[in-house]
């Protein structure tokens, strides 16, 4: 898939504000028909640009800020599980439902306490869900489920420590359910917004990538490929999508 790290985007917008002040500073010489290249359009782009490239930022925060949270969250489920499987053996439940219970706990252990972290590298490529990271987290909240369940339906279960309480598990999957989501709701809102960034910054028909290359063409044609206008702005690179 196309992608370009945050800091090429970012060079390319300055790129492009550096191309708007060679245009600004060649005044009524700078005269193109097209409307897409005249001066307040070149604004209008710049400042649209801007908006996107922010909105994609603040995005990017909200969906570090939830994988962190996520991440914390799950951190402390395979030392809970153990202790409830503890907590378990020194009741009067019988061999089989222990032996189904450390089956639940062997399970979450061996997806990770702390399944693989997703990708929070200021200039990785656009998220993509990890399936098997994902499948881990889930498989972890159905696990302790599982156990759950084994616990709620031993009538001699009723540890005094809230923490190993049926109830106190219940909210904690909950909590582990409603903080996946929040990651994969972000991970969708952030995606989209680099759909729209990506439309102004390159995929457009008036897009700045396009834009720049036709401002070149016309200062070329204008003052000619060996002039010092044309040698000003020949050199600012707006660089496309890698594929």
């Amino acid at each position: 898939m196309a992608s370009t790290s945050e800091t090429g985007h970012a060079k390319n917008i300055a790129n492009f504000q550096t191309l708007i002040e060679f245009v600004k500073g060649y005044g009524a010489a700078y005269n193109p028909s097209k409307q897409s290249i005249q001066l307040p359009a070149l604004l209008a782009l710049k400042a649209s640009a801007d908006s996107e490239m922010a909105n994609t930022l603040s995005k990017k925060n909200i969906y570090k800020n939830k994988v962190d949270e996520r991440q914390l969250a799950f951190s402390n489920i395979g030392t809970l599980a153990s202790r409830l499987v503890n907590a378990l053996e020194i009741t009067d439940a019988p061999a089989g439902s222990i032996k189904n219970a450390k089956s639940f706990r062997q399970k979450i252990l061996g997806k990770r306490a702390t399944p693989t972290k997703d990708s929070t590298d200021p200039n990785a490529p656009d998220p993509k869900t990890n399936s098997v990271s994902q499948k881990s987290f889930d498989q972890i909240i159905e696990h302790l489920s599982g156990l759950k369940s084994v616990l709620e339906t031993e009538p001699s279960y009723a540890p005094n420590e809230t923490e190993l309480q049926v109830a106190t598990i219940t909210a904690k999957i909950q909590d582990l359910r409603d903080k996946t989501t929040a990651v994969n709701t972000a991970l969708a809102e952030l995606s989209t917004s680099r759909i729209s960034r990506n439309k102004i910054l390159y995929t457009e028909e008036n897009s700045i990538y396009e834009t720049a290359t036709a401002v070149k063409k016309y200062i070329k044609s204008v003052f000619g490929a060996t002039s010092p206008e044309f040698k000003q702005v020949s050199g600012l690179k707006i660089k496309g999508l890698k594929k």
